[in-house]
């Protein structure tokens, strides 16, 4: 491995060099132990030093995205959602159900979309992920050397991420709400991920700030402190609070998809804070509330 690749994590250097495998794939690879880094079994979130030898057995890679075509209007489409953009990263206002990357049946996602519609763009990297049926702000890294300064920051918690969610349930107790339940995550069968607190699971820490309240649910400013998977999702759950529009963590009779005409995960990267790469400028972008979650909380008012 080389020095370009320092600090890199196991699971995103596979994913670079083995472009058109599975997500899943690529973990039930690195858990079974046939990946291995300098002769032994590695993690996932094992980081990686210059010198350090990876070996992987033989795969089957899929079609490769950059061989895949964009559909008509679909580059002038995600160029358009670039709503911050300098020589050394850019960020996206991702709409929900638009995946961040392609890979188990999904043909092509953000990051494939940007590399085609901004072929010249550098070395385009997400710095994090959002899931599926999230919005809002994505931060992507268009040099190695500020993937790596940013991928610091998200390790020393100096960015500031901020969601809009949207809460359930009512008996709202306290304007503040926080948990810090650690979580641990499972894989089921094709590769699905599912998230359950755990005493023996990672830990996790998420504050909600309400800052409105509506008949059975209340709009809340969510601050983010660690990144695991479905995070938000599951800690507003176990405040017996899911998100609206949850279908995985939340209510099967919920009541603002039965009457407000939610189609979707109530949940939205509002805004990113953090140092710029190349001069440590602070940096704040933000990505408005989407139309129709804009329009749910307008049926709530009426």
């Amino acid at each position: 491995m080389g020095e370009d690749e320092e600090h890199r994590r196991l699971d995103n250097f596979l994913m670079s060099r083995l472009k058109g495998l599975p997500r899943s794939r690529v973990y039930r690879l690195i858990r079974s132990g046939e990946v291995r880094v300098n002769g032994g079994r590695a993690r996932p979130a094992t980081r990686l030093v210059p010198g350090d030898e990876v070996r992987v057995p033989p795969v089957q890679l899929e079609a490769e995205a950059a061989d895949l075509p964009a559909r008509p209007g679909q580059l002038e489409w995600i160029r358009r959602l670039v709503c911050h953009e300098d020589e050394d990263l850019l960020v996206l206002d991702k709409p929900a159900g638009l995946a961040v990357h392609g890979g188990s049946g999904i043909r092509l996602g953000a990051i494939e979309l940007l590399r085609k519609a901004i072929p010249h763009g550098g070395s385009l990297e997400l710095v994090h992920r959002l899931d599926r049926e999230t919005s809002g702000c994505l931060l992507v890294a268009r040099r190695r050397s500020s993937l790596r300064r940013l991928h610091q920051q998200f390790r020393d918690g100096s960015i500031d991420k901020r969601y809009l969610a949207l809460l359930t349930g009512g008996d709202f107790s306290s304007d503040s709400l926080v948990c810090a339940a650690p979580l641990r995550t499972s894989e089921r069968r094709g590769g699905e991920r599912h998230v359950q607190v755990d005493p023996e699971g990672k830990p996790a820490r998420t504050e909600f700030q309400l800052l409105r309240r509506y008949p059975g649910a209340a709009l809340a400013d969510v601050r983010l402190l660690t990144g695991r998977t479905h995070q938000i999702r599951v800690h507003a759950a176990a405040l017996g609070h899911p998100l609206a529009g949850d279908p995985r963590y939340g209510r099967a009779d919920d009541p603002i998809v039965h009457h407000a005409g939610l189609s979707r995960l109530f949940l939205h990267a509002a805004s990113l804070s953090f140092e710029h790469p190349r001069d440590g400028r602070l940096v704040t972008v933000r990505c408005p509330l989407p139309e129709e979650l804009a329009a749910v909380l307008g049926r709530l008012d009426g």
